[in-house]
């Protein structure tokens, strides 16, 4: 079971679930930023169903203007279907408490008298009003670094466990990766949760063992209180695990900061010359060492949409607009009945990555359920023009092709190049856990295309390398020899990043001439989607086969060089010894330079020596000898049954 909370059509708040319970308790606690007291708390409670749609089990309303201010209130909530209204569907026990944000009762009573005023068309304008807009910024940033885990508890057959650990702070969720088979597992990862809370807040730790096939065990849970833990300190906290055994080593750490916030488009700072001077100064080249985490800054301004997709049955529809850069989250308010909007809002970001990427997604707000998604674009942070007005056209969830409507967006970024640098080198922020993947046929075709793609340039790049040794083109074949003797005979370890030089610097050339190679990945792309139903199934059914055979061969041959030193064939595994002394021997009394000289020298005089030379590679012939263990264990089961049959003969 899991709980909605909604406010205004708006979801303010979702549980947790509760598995396999008809009287579920959820010990769970949520402040919610209220703009009136006019519109009542819509609860529905669901129950959910892995890979469908979650079962209806009931909905109650909570009106807050029953509340009186500062005072705790127990409350039950009949839950009814409004289908079936007299069905008895249980109920919902909450503990409510109603307290104003600033100032005292009298001040909040004038501001509901105020909102009371208000029309109604008046009021869904000013829905994302100074009170609604706070409650969607953080405050500071909890950074949390796992170290490592003592002694926990054994779970698996043979006295050890698999563990990783999950952590929760409100709505934002983390999962660590799972180490294998330890009861001291090193995990060294770090996770950044967003502060909203000014006094802190508690981050839950539970601890499980990975259990394929079946549900996972429960190892211990833990917490942390962030009230009591300084800002700007790291602390080390050693945590040991409730219901559980064990401890927690972990490192925590509380910053303060303003690296987010929304505006009207009138109030923003990179308009204001002297603010925009000031923040060239802040990520100019001669602070690079200065606060590296704070890598730039981007702006924007989310100014309207246009030509909407219809999501009522009116023809209309309740956008608004939601703005992501990692994990930071921001919205604008709903613009009601329109399929060309404006919002006029400008958004602030500090960019922390500048590989990051800049989503805009329009959803059209509904009062029964979830919003519904319109549109998104998603624009990488350095392809970004700097203050230019464009129009985006909106794509697919998927981002694999265009839906109705475009929306209007002005961005800019500004940011240390060096910093931006350095943070390259550093592994990239996660994102809040999503949900899990699903098989996808569609999906699975398009990977192995991509896969089939790389394969085949390698191949291709293999093919033109041997034409030279094939002397198919004299011209080039010699100009590939006296290319290969000058830089075998002159070879120094710098020419490597040297030669990784060439195809950087060639591509470059071909981009600046306007051929574009990228282009060719783009069509190939579309082509993929615009492949018919059944040409997808027979190559889904083709992608299965040559996926088979591909593992076969990977596998074959890594258990044939396995098998080489287990000596399952005696023969072959003195024939490896005796090459391997050889090899030994001339690599330590001839130089390295010299053998590959002598090698490449042979295998471009091999067709002028001998033009009907069949090309070979020694080592593959060589494994191709060793059996694999499917080879082996056939030939055991037919000595066994030779030697069986022959048994049964000599008694006879």
């Amino acid at each position: 079971n899991h709980i909605f909370f909604k406010i205004a059509g708006k979801e303010v708040f979702r549980s947790k679930t509760i598995p396999k319970n008809l009287n579920p308790v959820w010990d769970e606690g949520v402040s919610l930023m209220l703009e009136s007291l006019r519109d009542p708390l819509y609860v529905k409670v669901f129950d959910y169903d892995f890979g469908f749609q979650d079962d209806f089990m009931g909905s109650a309303y909570l009106y807050l203007e029953s509340l009186e201010y500062r005072r705790t209130l127990d409350v039950t909530l009949e839950l009814k279907d409004p289908q079936y209204p007299e069905d008895n569907l249980g109920s919902l026990e909450l503990s409510v408490t109603l307290s104003p944000k600033e100032g005292d009762v009298r001040d909040a009573t004038m501001l509901l008298r105020r909102n009371w005023k208000r029309s109604s068309k008046q009021h869904q304008s000013m829905r994302l009003s100074d009170v609604h807009r706070k409650s969607q910024l953080w405050r500071g940033i909890v950074s949390i670094s796992l170290i490592e885990g003592r002694d926990l508890q054994p779970m698996d057959a043979n006295g050890l466990s698999d563990p990783y650990v999950k952590f929760r702070m409100g709505h934002q969720k983390y999962k660590s990766k799972t180490i294998s088979k330890t009861l001291n597992p090193q995990w060294r990862e770090q996770f950044d949760f967003h502060l909203y809370d000014e006094q802190g807040g508690f981050v839950d730790i539970t601890v499980w063992d990975k259990d394929a096939g079946k549900k996972d065990d429960f190892l211990g849970r833990c917490t942390i209180d962030l009230s009591l833990l300084s800002k700007e300190q790291t602390h080390k906290v050693d945590l040991a695990l409730e219901e559980g055994e064990g401890v927690l080593v972990l490192l925590v750490t509380l910053t303060a900061s303003a690296a987010v916030s929304i505006s009207d488009l009138s109030v923003n700072m990179l308009d204001d010359p002297h603010e925009r001077h000031q923040i060239m100064q802040r990520y100019s080249v001669w602070r690079s060492l200065h606060n590296l985490k704070d890598v730039g800054v981007v702006q924007v301004k989310v100014i309207r949409a246009e030509g909407l997709m219809a999501a009522d049955v009116t023809g209309k529809s309740d956008p608004f607009c939601v703005v992501e850069l990692s994990n930071d989250r921001l919205q604008t308010h709903t613009v009601y009945k329109n399929l060309n909007p404006e919002w006029n809002k400008v958004f602030t970001f500090n960019v922390k990555d500048i590989h990051s990427v800049l989503e805009v997604t329009v959803y059209d707000e509904d009062r029964d359920r979830s919003a519904d998604f319109l549109g998104k674009v998603a624009i990488p942070l350095l392809n970004i023009q700097n203050g230019e007005r464009k129009a985006y056209v909106l794509k697919s969830k998927e981002l694999t092709g265009p839906t109705k409507g475009v929306i209007f967006l002005e961005i800019d970024v500004i940011f240390n190049a060096v910093k931006a640098g350095l943070r390259t080198l550093i592994p990239i922020e996660q994102k809040y856990i999503e949900e899990e993947p699903r098989v996808s046929k569609q999906l699975l075709l398009g990977n192995f295309n991509r896969v089939k793609r790389c394969i085949m340039f390698l191949i291709n790049t293999g093919c033109y390398i041997n034409s030279c040794f094939e002397w198919e083109s004299p011209q080039r074949s010699i100009c590939a020899f006296v290319l290969f003797v000058i830089v075998v005979w002159n070879f120094e370890l710098y020419l490597i990043p040297l030669a990784l030089l060439l195809p950087l610097a060639w591509n470059y050339i071909l981009l600046v001439s306007g051929k574009d190679t990228r282009q060719d990945v783009v069509s190939n792309l579309i082509d993929s989607e615009r492949k018919g139903f059944m040409n997808k199934l027979y190559a889904i059914q083709d992608v299965c086969i040559s996926v088979q055979n591909a593992l076969d061969e990977v596998a074959s041959y890594g258990e044939r060089i396995k098998n080489t030193f287990n000596w399952t064939v005696p023969f072959l595994s003195w024939l490896a010894i005796v090459a391997l002394g050889v090899a030994t021997t001339i690599i330590y009394f001839i130089p390295l330079r010299y053998i590959v000289l002598a090698w490449g020298v042979n295998k471009f005089t091999k067709k002028l020596r001998n033009p009907y030379a069949i090309d070979n590679n020694e080592l593959l012939d060589f494994l191709s000898r060793v059996p694999s263990n499917v080879q082996v264990v056939g030939e055991l089961c037919t000595f066994i049954f030779v030697s069986s049959f022959r048994t049964k003969n000599r008694k006879t």
